[in-house]
């Protein structure tokens, strides 16, 4: 049995997990739904909750500090008490290499009720476990600081498990400082009852839980209340490359007094199993076990026992929950087989099964009617011989198996951390077991079964910043249930349903949630332990068939939308339906189309590009789900779209001036022939209306055709009305203001003209007229040949001697290149040779002209 384990582990490292795992149906946040917190300012580390459902208090152990408050609402608080640790124990913490700011504080971990008015309770307290008790009435600690070496863990970081059991409290934690020795132990006023230090009782435990189950008064065998206690720890009786991790259950007796001789002051029943929670179908086997909660009802004929699982072997992140019968536990401890250390010709296992003789009465068992028969009442009169065989063998050989054969719930990228079930009659007569499995991400999942059929109803988020839930809690009163949830920072209460979040017969039947039900009269979604005597009128299927509501649908649709929308425009409606099991399925004009890109995206909405007329029309969100073989569609919601007809351009309140003339030569036609026919039927009584029409610029007075008459100017403007004075008007000034801006733009220009003639920067027809306008003997100069093209205005005048032009030399006009004062880039030089009177007269000067350019070098 042992290899075949062995290698089934080793098979698991190769084998491929299946990646079809349940869903949560629905996703709660916060601001949905109506949860209740409490926090108390610069406290932290909620990790202890105690439930009195009798007085409606809860109890809340923190860092430091404990709290009552409202079980009904824990915003309420009632009570608090402060235990800090003492300066000198904060300091011999220090000195022993701890944090002050984080290890060396009061970590409250034991919270137990000792009788009705007291309450027990055990902290760090700096590395120095303490235990004191608290009076609930005064809500003040009595300051006994007993010694809680062996009750609570020495570091917070440990784990710790405890139980209360008739006024005695049984515990699992580290012994040391150093946390090397870990005990399980039971404190009484008969003294200390522990385990063995060794390495077959305990190898590096760490405990989750612990709990006690009372023996049934009708039962033959006389059996004595256990207590059980559930823990992961290193594997003794296999050795690989790492160290392997088992999942573990163990057991001692309340009976128990320890030995005479052999294990005095220790445990006789101790005995420890393996716990299997294997997934055939994935191909994994979940080692390592987080959390326990044991399931005691009176309608169950015996306790079962939910236990939440995760994989330490090959970190695929997943995580399982397993059931177990008390009953296959018992199997296993008062029948099974078992372990021992092997010998060296057997190295494959480090322990095998032991196949000798078992000596009477059986090791480990409490004492009942059978060890009653052979004369042993107590354990301390037990012989030697049994002592010594439970010393030497606490592991059994045989696991406890699960309930099915396999896992209620296997769930991928999911960290179970705790674990709480409840019980719930259904309106089909039937009784359910409901999950409440809490993540290290702050999430809450409830979880079911039926039909072979594991489903996860809805998820709710209680810590939106993904803390971890340190401790799970469940509400067991009748008419109102709460989960209450704790981590580092804060505590939540939430209602173990939320069916008023649904609002039609539908919705509330396809959530296949047992707590919910419709309520036809009240037209709402109901929560059916609230409701008393009205199973007949309540409407549930855990199966999903909602063939009984009478509303259709149609009644699911929650609103219906209108865009109006322009031609090439883009338009996104928008479906959100709230099951993260539904697909969304569109129509168009209640028939099924293609929503394919370029022209529709699909992302949880319906995006269409560049809308057309033959886009319009009626669109319909349909959310398909499979419920049990079949599926299911309601309408969600329903979009109409329209393209926007563009309006016709406004007319302008001032027509075209031909427009505007028309209609002034008409309304003058108009008054010219009223004021001809009112001359004309002066001597009557009654004024013949006219009727006048106005196309292409002949009038239509009565049907009958005539010439247009033009009036006196004065006349016509007399006659017109207010409205057609002023657009007359308007039309005036329009046009004045243009002659004005004519004239003003040609004066300018002329000036312009006159300025550059002036300068001479005109052609050379312009110097003659510059000439006559300033009246001199200038002549215009001929072309000159030795200069450059654009030097041409008279540097030197004729017929002035040397003597009379010196000084006269003017500046040349700028050519469009860089000169300095002294012509160091453009130099001119004059000849200086003797010209004749006719020279001059056909050449005025001689020039000689060297230009270097702006960019030349200069010598």
């Amino acid at each position: 049995m042992a290899f075949v384990y062995s290698l089934y582990t080793l098979l698991c490292f190769l084998l491929p997990a299946a990646m079809f795992f349940p869903e949560p149906r629905i996703t709660w946040h916060q601001t949905e739904v109506s949860l209740t917190h409490f926090q108390e300012q610069g406290v932290y580390n909620y990790s202890t909750l105690l439930l009195s459902e009798d007085k409606d208090v809860l109890y809340i152990g923190a860092r430091e500090a404990i709290f009552a408050v409202n079980s009904l609402k824990i915003s309420e608080k009632k009570h608090e008490a402060y235990w800090k640790a003492t300066d000198e124990k904060s300091k011999e913490c220090v000195r022993k290499g701890k944090s002050r700011q984080t290890e060396c504080l009061n970590y409250i971990r034991v919270l137990q009720t000792l009788n009705e008015n007291t309450l027990f309770v055990c902290g760090t307290n700096a590395f120095h476990p303490s235990c004191d008790t608290l009076d609930v009435s005064s809500f003040t600690l009595a300051g006994k600081n007993e010694d809680g070496k062996g009750r609570c863990p020495f570091d917070p970081a440990q784990s710790y498990t405890s139980v209360m059991v008739d006024g005695e409290l049984y515990s699992g934690t580290s012994f040391t400082f150093l946390g090397s020795e870990p005990i399980i132990c039971r404190h009484s006023q008969q003294g200390l009852l522990r385990t063995e230090y060794a390495v077959p009782w305990l190898n590096e435990p760490r405990f989750v839980h612990s709990d006690v189950i009372r023996a049934p008064s009708n039962n033959p065998d006389g059996d004595d209340d256990k207590v059980y206690f559930f823990f992961t720890e290193v594997s003794v009786e296999y050795e690989f490359f790492n160290k392997l991790l088992i999942p573990r259950i163990a057991r001692v007796c309340k009976g128990d007094q320890g030995g005479l001789r052999t294990l005095q002051k220790k445990w006789t029943t101790f005995l420890k199993a393996r716990l299997i929670c294997h997934s055939q179908e994935n191909n994994m086997i979940f080692n390592v076990i987080n959390d326990v909660f044991i399931l005691k009802s009176p309608d169950l004929q015996e306790p079962v026992i939910y236990g939440v699982f995760t994989s330490h072997l090959n970190n695929v992140g997943m995580s399982a929950v397993c059931a177990y019968s008390v009953s296959s536990v018992e199997d296993v401890f008062s029948r099974g087989k078992y372990m021992q250390s092997a010998t060296v010709e057997q190295a494959h296992t480090k322990w095998v099964q032991f196949n000798g003789e078992v000596p009477k009465p059986r090791p480990g068992a409490c004492i009942g009617n059978e060890a009653k028969a052979m004369n042993y009442t107590s354990s301390l009169n037990l012989p030697d011989k049994t002592l010594q065989f439970v010393k030497d063998h606490p592991l059994m050989d045989d696991s406890v198996t699960p309930l099915g054969k396999k896992p209620k719930l296997v769930l991928q990228n999911v960290t179970y951390t705790q674990i709480v079930v409840d019980q719930v009659k259904a309106l089909d007569g039937n009784t359910y077991d409901v999950m409440f499995l809490s993540t290290d991400k702050g999430m809450l999942h409830k979880a079911m079964s039926r039909d072979t059929e594991m489903r996860i109803i809805e998820e709710i988020v209680l810590f939106p910043d993904h803390q971890a839930v340190q401790t799970l809690l469940l509400s067991n009163k009748q008419n109102k249930r709460y989960i209450y949830a704790s981590s580092n920072d804060e505590v939540i209460q939430s209602p173990i349903a939320f069916c008023e979040k649904f609002t039609s017969c539908a919705e509330c039947v396809l959530t296949r949630d047992p707590y919910c039900a419709w309520h036809p009269s009240k037209n709402s979604c109901v929560e059916i332990l609230l409701e008393a005597n009205t199973d007949r009128l309540l409407i549930q299927s855990l199966n999903g068939d909602s063939s009984q509501c009478p509303d259709s649908a149609d009644k699911g649709i929650q609103e219906s939308k209108r865009y109006s929308v322009k031609a090439g425009s883009t338009v996104e409606m928008k479906c959100s339906y709230k099951s993260n099991l539904a697909s969304v399925v569109w129509t168009f004009n209640k028939e099924s189309f293609s929503v394919a890109p370029p022209k529709y995206i699909v992302n949880n909405a319906l995006i269409i590009l560049n809308v057309t007329e033959s886009d319009t029309g009626t669109y319909q969100c349909w959310a398909q789900e499979l419920v049990m073989s079949n599926v299911f569609s309601q309408l969600v919601i329903k979009h109409v779209l329209e393209i926007e007809k563009t309006p016709p351009p406004v007319a302008s309140t001032t027509p075209p001036p031909s427009t505007r003339m028309e209609g002034i030569m008409e309304t003058t036609r108009f008054y010219v022939v009223k004021k001809e026919k009112t001359t004309k039927m002066s001597t009557t009584t009654t004024t013949t209306p006219v009727v006048t029409t106005s196309v292409g610029g002949v009038t239509y007075l009565n049907n009958k055709i005539t010439t247009p008459t033009v009036p006196v100017l004065g006349e016509v403007f007399s006659a017109l009305p207010n409205v057609e004075k002023a657009l007359y008007l308007t039309n005036n000034n329009d046009c004045s203001l243009l002659i004005i801006l004519v004239i003003v733009f040609f004066l300018l220009f002329v000036i312009l003209l006159i300025y550059n003639c002036y300068k001479g920067f005109l052609p050379d027809a312009c110097l003659k007229y510059r000439s006559a306008l300033l009246s001199s003997k200038k002549k215009s100069p001929p072309s000159l040949k030795d200069c450059e093209h654009g030097l041409k205005e008279t540097l030197v005048e004729k017929g002035c001697t040397e003597n009379q032009c010196s000084g006269t030399v003017k500046a040349p006009p700028d050519t469009g290149y860089e000169t300095d004062a002294d012509c160091v880039n453009g130099n001119i030089t004059h000849k200086e040779d003797e010209t004749t009177e006719e020279n001059e007269t056909d050449q005025p000067f001689d020039v000689k002209c060297e230009i270097k350019y702006a960019d030349s070098d200069g010598d």
